[in-house]
């Protein structure tokens, strides 16, 4: 299995492109299931998560062709079709692998009256129930029913209804289903509570470019008056706020100045604000950030919620930059229970934290000492490529399979900028 190598202790230097988001681009895919014209997404990653999931769409009928980006260029061009849908069933070898594959189903209950899905997998990061999902499909009045590990959906015979879904707490995985559902109903659908996170309406501006009507964007409340039929249409996946906060960290960590080509400031304001907090440099230029660390990171105090807040999937690279920090740091994660699996390898080269219940007390340390450490989801993976680019002396991180999956060509972008980082072929 292969592991990456990192001789750390230099700072990073240099202009980093940002890639199509890892959390977007999942979203977006399972729009071509609703309609039989073609859908071409720009920007779009290459990940392993993103070829699973076209071989998700493979495997329901949906046509794929790829273009690729030209020398030197980041993502790629990619056209889905589902002229036909050839299978309503997205079975478990496949939906195994990544939770964003419960994604189909309202998109298939929507166009072809039923779906039948694998329930998901992807990071062990905690529970992660799909009853939210459930509930808003029932809402637009699909029978529901649970056997042997799927979840089958079925419309009526009159196909779904607009209806009202008020979701008791913020999900952002159900949004975008009820969404993506809604689009096909009859009548006007109000979803309320709606996850306001900048995925959500990047989502809501593809289907509306294929025809959709959606307002509310950008609210907790989204109103959708449903259509017969949407068309197809071109669309550029956003740029990845989580990996531009990454390489912030890397910047901060290092004592380095990156500029980050293609960022967003407008999908990232909590996450710039804890960077500043913590003594970043942040300038803002035109179509990039700039990130600029001078060593001395100020200690902080953050809790991860539901956008606009602190998002979770930065929680742990936070925490990889603040074992460094002049100070004692107090992180709190409110959305998953079990994301502090990283601690103990963070531990293992010299980081000072303890795990409290929900919060993580972190003692800022004067230096970080190379090891080997195993990565155990995305999140964690990246964090401890962060406290290696840092360290003294040499890290090895094994179990790099989750990082293919959210960063991409990632040690190619941090030898532009002067990391010296390598993957290496396991035995």
């Amino acid at each position: 299995m292969d592991r990456i190598v990192i001789q750390g202790g230099k700072a990073l230097q240099g202009r980093i492109p940002i890639s199509g988001a890892k959390n977007a681009a999942l979203t977006l895919m399972p729009c071509a299931l609703l309609t039989d014209e073609p859908l071409t997404l720009r920007n779009l990653p290459r990940l392993a998560d993103v070829d699973s999931f076209g071989h998700l769409l493979n495997e329901l009928g949906v046509a794929t062709s790829v273009e690729g980006a030209r020398k030197g260029e980041f993502g790629r061009v990619m056209t889905f079709r589902a002229a036909n849908i050839a299978s309503t069933v997205a079975p478990y070898d496949i939906v195994r692998k990544m939770r964003a594959s419960i994604l189909v189903l309202g998109p298939l209950l929507a166009r072809a009256g039923e779906a039948t899905v694998s329930l998901p997998g992807g990071c062990a990061i905690g529970n992660r129930p799909i009853d939210l999902h459930l509930k808003a499909l029932q809402a637009l009045g699909a029978e529901i029913e649970l056997a042997a590990g799927y979840v089958k959906a079925t419309a009526p015979p009159g196909g779904l209804t607009g209806g009202t879904i008020s979701f008791p707490t913020v999900s952002v995985g159900a949004t975008e289903n009820a969404l993506m559902t809604a689009v096909l109903a009859k009548g006007t659908t109000v979803i309320e509570n709606a996850a306001r996170e900048p995925e959500i309406t990047d989502l809501a501006q593809c289907l509306i470019a294929m025809g959709a009507e959606i307002e509310g964007l950008r609210s907790d409340t989204l109103t959708v008056h449903g259509k017969d039929r949407l068309h197809g249409a071109t669309y550029a996946v956003m740029p990845d706020r989580i990996e531009t906060g990454s390489y912030a960290c890397a910047a901060m960590l290092t004592g380095g100045s990156l500029e980050l080509v293609g960022a967003r400031e407008d999908s990232m304001h909590a996450i710039l604000s804890g960077l500043a907090d913590a003594g970043a440099l942040i300038e803002f230029k035109p179509g990039a950030i700039k990130v600029t660390g001078d060593g001395a990171i100020k200690p902080l105090s953050i809790s991860t919620a539901p956008f606009p807040a602190f998002p979770t999937d930065m929680q742990a690279q936070f925490m990889a930059m603040l074992s460094l920090a002049r100070g004692t740091s107090l992180l709190t994660e409110t959305i998953f229970e079990n994301r502090y699996m990283h601690v103990p390898e963070l531990s293992r080269m010299g980081a000072d934290i303890e795990v409290r219940g929900r919060s993580a007390v972190v003692r800022g340390v004067e230096g970080l000492v190379g090891a080997p450490v195993m990565a155990t989801d995305l999140r964690a993976s990246m964090s401890l490529v962060l406290a290696g680019l840092a360290a003294k002396g040499e890290t090895q991180v094994n179990r790099i399979y989750h990082l293919d999956r959210g960063y991409e060509r990632l040690e190619e972008k941090l030898q532009a900028v002067g990391a010296e980082i390598e993957r290496v072929g396991g035995d």
